[in-house]
């Protein structure tokens, strides 16, 4: 017994390490840390002082450099690490597994929403730190009094897509698909969704965000629209005509194509967050049974209310009767309330850490609703599994974001052709055995996948 040694150092560090989150920083992981505290400090001393509105460019600069600058270097660190999910301590994570960390995230995402929707007054100090870059984009101040609070966050909210793209592309960096479409959402929030909106206003003309289709803009067919949107000349009748296509053109013809992933995961400003800011939390979602029966019956319950509220709203315009102009003024404000600011918002964004990071997309847009109709009953979208492969190691289901039981799947050689899938291919990624494949094709049996499919995208680009 003299023999055994009491206490082992080098296999305590060995577990220290083992246990410890996922991942240790590297030095320039660190480096950016520590400037993106920085970041944070300059906001909540704006924020709590009042001293941003008296030094806005000041603030506004710290705050600016410290957050973008600090998280693009502290991804840019990640290439210190090797590229791919790591699935290692993610239970121990005090961020990643629902901890302390994580539930503070949470509270602070979900307090900004609070005072975003219903108090923004309480924004006062924030808002002058986005003043001078609306003066120099808009060429119109940011203030409380003209909705300054609104462009603050579009800023922030470009700001987090950009900057964690970094850090989404520097992790996937071994897979072309996911590079790609990482930049594709962080292009069109950047290019489409921030500046474009932000350059028309400078220009007088409308403010206009072309990626924004109904059901999600669902006042676009209304006559008070139909005439606001003519009277602005030809930019306004163009959107009108964009609008109508992209509704029953386009997005039947590309759902078809490629299903609902060339919008949920290329192109929507909320899929782009989920799959930058939200990566981390991908795997909480919830993955039983009964998440499924709840999914299903809310985001179409969500789609059929606004397709109905879309009818007696257009109605009521048109009838101009008190009692169906006084519903459909009634609707409006509900859905704005209860569906664009709390589950949109405070629950969509806010309860990433806990929820994971598509709870909006997969409960309640109606939009991803309606994609996943057609993607479901006529798309050549598919993810195909070759059985023989999967060895039931459950990757793929714990890190579907949209609370897929992919094993179930692959462990019986079935396509997956779920209508809430949203194709962003991490389940084919994290995948040890290669099983599962993202593929465009013509068969819907249902059957394992035998040769080579059709227009598959996937295989065309070498991308996983």
């Amino acid at each position: 017994m003299s023999d055994i040694p009491l206490y082992n150092a080098e296999a305590d560090a060995d577990l220290a390490l083992f246990s410890n989150p996922a991942f240790r920083a590297t030095a320039v992981q660190r480096v950016g840390l520590a400037l993106v505290a920085i970041g944070v400090l300059a906001l909540l001393v704006a924020f709590v002082s009042g001293l941003g509105a008296a030094n806005p460019v000041v603030f506004g600069l710290v705050a600016l450099v410290g957050l973008a600058g600090g998280g693009v270097i502290y991804g840019l660190g990640g290439l210190g690490h090797e590229p791919g999910v790591r699935t290692e301590g993610t239970m121990f994570s005090s961020n990643e597994s629902r901890g302390a960390i994580g539930w503070t995230m949470g509270l602070i995402a979900t307090g900004f929403y609070v005072l975003l929707y219903f108090w923004p007054q309480g924004l006062a100090g924030l808002i002058p730190l986005a003043n001078p870059l609306s003066e120099l984009i808009r060429g119109t101040p940011a203030t409380l009094e003209n909705g300054g609070q609104w462009w603050l966050y579009t800023t922030l909210y470009t700001l987090a897509i950009a900057v964690m793209g970094v850090r989404a592309i520097v992790r996937y960096r071994h897979s072309r698909y996911h590079v790609i479409r990482t930049l594709s959402v962080v292009f069109f929030q950047t290019a489409i969704a921030f500046a474009l909106p932000a350059i028309l206003v400078r220009l007088q003309q409308p403010e206009l965000y072309l990626n924004i289709i109904w059901p999600l803009d669902f006042d676009l067919f209304f006559p008070w629209k139909i005439a606001e949107l003519r009277a602005e000349g030809t930019l306004g009748i163009a959107m009108l005509i964009w609008g109508t296509a992209a509704a029953f053109l386009v997005t039947p013809v590309l759902t078809y194509l490629y299903g609902k992933r060339w919008y949920c995961s290329w192109v929507c400003g909320c899929g782009g967050l989920a799959e930058t800011a939200g990566d981390p939390y991908r795997h909480l979602s919830d993955k039983s049974l009964t998440a499924w029966k709840v999914e299903r019956w809310m985001v179409h319950g969500v789609l059929a209310a606004i397709v109905v509220g879309t009818i007696v709203m257009g109605v009521a315009a048109v009838l101009e009767v008190r009692w169906l102009d006084l519903t459909a003024n009634t609707f409006g404000w509900l859905y704005g309330l209860l569906i664009g600011a709390v589950f949109a918002g405070v629950i969509g964004v806010g309860f990433y850490p806990i929820f994971g990071s598509r709870v909006w997309c997969r409960f309640g847009c109606p939009m991803a609703a309606i994609l996943g109709l057609q993607q479901r009953f006529f798309s050549r979208f598919r993810i195909t599994t070759n059985g023989g492969q999967c060895i039931s190691c459950g990757q793929c289901s714990a890190y579907c974001e949209m609370g897929i039981d992919v094993r179930h799947y692959a462990q019986r050689g079935q396509n997956i052709v779920r209508a809430s899938c949203v194709g962003c291919g991490i389940c084919a990624t994290v995948c040890p055995r290669g099983v599962l494949r993202l593929e465009n094709g013509s068969d819907t049996s249902g059957a394992s996948r035998a040769g080579r499919p059709v227009n598959n995208l996937i295989a065309d680009l070498d991308i996983l």
